[in-house]
């Protein structure tokens, strides 16, 4: 199997980032601070992003942050009037306005903020240097050239924002960078493109109208960010309830203490190792969560809830009734095919059963085999025939127990 790798480091993107900044701040410091009043409205607005920021499954979310940004590093005019902000302004403007609003997340311990930060340094340097020397060359002339020569700066923007943002997760946590990137283009088809295109719309209507027109363009974006915080939260409390509904068979004494949130951790983790999409890692993780809750049915419950020791028709019968109670639940059909085939032969199961089988089957050994019990479990899981369990999700196992960075509930 091919695997994607980034060749950009975490501390070679950071050293980039502070140098950049670096730069722009001996520059602005020797040139002094152009167009203040401007210069603060759209600190203002960026601070006000990065205060109502939030972090989502995968990614930092700042859309109102991010658009005010591009926006600044896009202006050319104030009402008419031209700027001379420039690109070492534009990058220093933003990025004290990103360290005053993101006082409150580092004070709160809240995700890798350095990240964030070097990501909107970059992106923001990229945007003024392909677009600040056309507009102050006079290129730029207002009306419809100015809005068509906006477009090249803001798409090579885009391209190097997912570029960056893929290369920053990769860094971190090891994951490959091949389906990180298409994970990043699909967000940026989405929420990214409306972004980018908000922080156009508001250069634009910033030089024709001046400074009013933020609030104006302001608004809209921070409704749909409350919006979006929103749904996040709707869909966090819905994955919450899925967990609860599957420690039923824990309450029952059915399965050990936090085997199934081992289970979907560790399959998660198999799975953005195999290059799994957004909404397959989804369904992969509710089916690993809920993929013991068969065993309810059962009179006599198996032994420390081993199911991957009983005979095949029996984990078969087990997964089926398992896929019947997740049906019932009003969850994703997809989860309760999971579900019902992790019993199936290898060959003819979807990509996420054969995970949940491999991993549940792992985490069943290694705890039962007492002191070098991972390794040994690792390597029943690899001398086992391919219709067992899948060779190449045996081996993307492997990578991820290697790399180490994986913390699983109940687990050190």
């Amino acid at each position: 199997m091919t695997r994607h790798r980034c060749p950009v480091s975490l501390p070679v993107i950071h050293t980039a980032a502070a140098l950049v900044a670096l730069i722009s701040l001996c520059v602005t410091f020797r040139s002094g601070i152009h167009e203040g009043a401007l210069a603060l409205a759209f600190g203002l607005l960026v601070t006000v992003g990065e205060l109502t920021r939030w972090r989502g499954r995968v990614r930092e979310i700042a859309p109102l942050g991010a658009a005010g940004a591009l926006a600044y590093a896009l202006l050319g005019e104030n009402a008419g009037l031209p700027t001379h902000h420039g690109v070492s302004q534009s990058v220093v403007v933003v990025l004290a306005a990103s360290l005053l609003g993101s006082v409150p997340h580092i004070a709160q311990g809240r995700s890798p903020t350095l990240d964030h930060l070097a990501r909107r340094v970059l992106t923001v340097g990229f945007a003024a240097v392909c677009f600040q020397p056309l507009a102050h060359s006079g290129t730029l002339a207002g009306g419809p050239a100015h809005a068509l020569l906006l477009l090249a700066p803001l798409t090579l923007t885009l391209l190097c924002d997912t570029v960056l943002a893929a290369a920053l997760a990769h860094a971190r946590t090891g994951w490959p960078f091949g389906p990180l990137l298409r994970d990043e283009l699909r967000a940026t088809l989405g929420i990214g493109s409306a972004v980018c295109a908000t922080g156009a719309v508001m250069a634009l209507a910033v030089a024709v109208a001046g400074l009013w027109a933020l609030p104006v363009f302001s608004l809209p974006l921070l409704l749909t960010q409350l919006s979006l915080r929103r749904y996040a939260a709707v869909r966090a409390t819905y994955r919450q309830t899925i967990a609860s509904l599957a420690r039923a068979t824990e309450i029952a004494g059915y399965t050990p203490a936090g085997h199934a949130l081992r289970v979907a951790a560790l399959s998660q983790a198999v799975g953005r190792d195999l290059g799994l999409t957004e909404p397959e890692l989804t369904v992969l993780e509710y089916a690993a969560l809920m993929h013991d809750i068969g065993q309810l049915s059962l009179v006599d419950p198996v032994p420390a809830g081993s199911t991957a020791a009983l005979p095949v028709e029996e984990q078969r019968r087990i997964a089926l009734l398992g896929g019947a109670v997740v049906r019932q639940t009003g969850v994703d059909p997809q989860v309760a095919v999971v579900v019902e085939r992790q019993a199936d032969p290898c060959r003819e199961q979807p990509p996420a059963a054969r995970i949940v089988r491999a991993v549940n089957a792992y985490e069943e050994k290694a705890r039962d085999a007492g002191p070098g019990g991972p390794l040994k479990a690792l390597e029943e899981l690899r001398l086992a025939t391919a219709d067992d369990y899948a060779p190449e999700v045996v081996e993307a196992l492997a990578r991820v127990l290697s790399r180490g960075c994986l913390t699983l509930p109940g687990v050190g």
